[in-house]
């Protein structure tokens, strides 16, 4: 061991020299680290400069010349009277695909790990994750066709009732929105993710399903108290990341999907604040837009603090 690595306190002292050396050594996969750097570096930390606009009247000079405008983004935004639904709406998609998104990928995961045969396993994985790699444009087509007023849902019940109406649309009613919403979310997505949850099954030594078995567990058994708890870090993990983002909606999704008339139980923070930005000619600063944005990560921050203290708290690894 070089004389500058001296261990002191149990703990070996950091050496220039040695982290050089290493990094020598393994200069190959730190070439490869430069376009994730690089991609970090570009769009994510230099656009923080621009984060001043909230609380800036953007001028055309530029960042640096527009004045200070003492919080009026933030008054302005909290006296919007569109804000606030948007906003309600906002919290209430996310809970609801927190209480049945959430879960949905785990059951699946834990089904698909039920089946017996390999081949058909992964037929079922790869039908499954397909519609993940569908836009929200393709699947808001899909939606059309079959719940807008000449889909294929709506003929159907034509069959049993002919009185339906024309204008018989799922999309434009409020009642019903937030529900297509959340099941759409899930059809899109729950394939995709059980990916990570299957892994963490792949992880759980076999030894213990053998010995659960040896003693008389059944597989409804061996699921609740060996695959279950093998994957509760990796589910704890998802939870805290899951949480961290309730301030974020799902634009796609609703952008694609939304109209006029579901406004009242469709209209989040982020297509508020596109209408409001490029739809009305409302002659809107800059600055506002990036002051909600940074409310929204401030109140992702804080959310995404606190699961990670209550999961902690419950004795479950986390992200922080």
């Amino acid at each position: 061991m070089s004389t500058q690595s001296i261990r002191r306190g149990g703990k070996e002292k950091f050496s220039w020299k040695r982290t050089r050396r290493i990094m020598w050594e393994n200069r190959w996969i730190y070439l490869m680290l430069i376009p994730v750097l690089a991609y970090y570096i570009i769009f994510k930390y230099k656009p923080m400069y621009g984060i001043q606009l909230a609380f800036k009247d953007y001028k055309l000079a530029g960042i640096k010349a527009s004045p200070w405008n003492n919080f009026e983004h933030f008054k302005y935004m909290f006296v919007e009277p569109q804000f606030w639904p948007a906003l309600r709406n906002t919290l209430i998609i996310s809970l609801l695909r927190i209480c049945f998104g959430f879960p949905f990928p785990i059951i699946l995961a834990i089904l698909i790990n039920e089946v017996y045969m390999p081949k058909y396993k992964r037929v079922l994985q790869t039908i499954y994750t397909f519609p993940h790699f569908l836009t929200w444009v393709i699947m808001a087509g899909i939606m059309l066709n079959l719940l807008g007023s000449t889909g294929m849902v709506r003929k159907f019940f034509d069959l049993f009732n002919p009185e339906i109406g024309e204008n018989w649309n799922l999309l434009y009613s409020n009642k019903s929105f937030r529900a297509i919403l959340v099941i759409s979310d899930i059809w899109k997505e729950a394939g995709w993710g059980t990916i990570i949850y299957l892994a963490a099954i792949t992880g759980i030594d076999p030894s213990l399903y053998e010995a659960a078995t040896i003693d008389g567990a059944n597989r409804w058994q061996q699921m609740r108290f060996i695959t279950l708890p093998g994957m509760i870090s990796m589910i704890a993990i998802q939870f805290v990341l899951r949480v961290g983002a309730v301030m974020e909606g799902g634009f796609d999704q609703i952008f694609n999907l939304y109209t006029a008339p579901v406004y009242e139980t469709g209209d989040i923070i982020d297509t508020y604040i596109y209408r409001l930005s490029f739809v009305k000619s409302s002659g809107i600063n800059l600055g506002f837009p990036v002051a909600v944005g940074l409310f929204k990560n401030v109140i992702n921050f804080i959310l995404l603090m606190l699961a990670n203290f209550v999961t902690k708290a419950l004795g479950q690894e986390t992200v922080l």
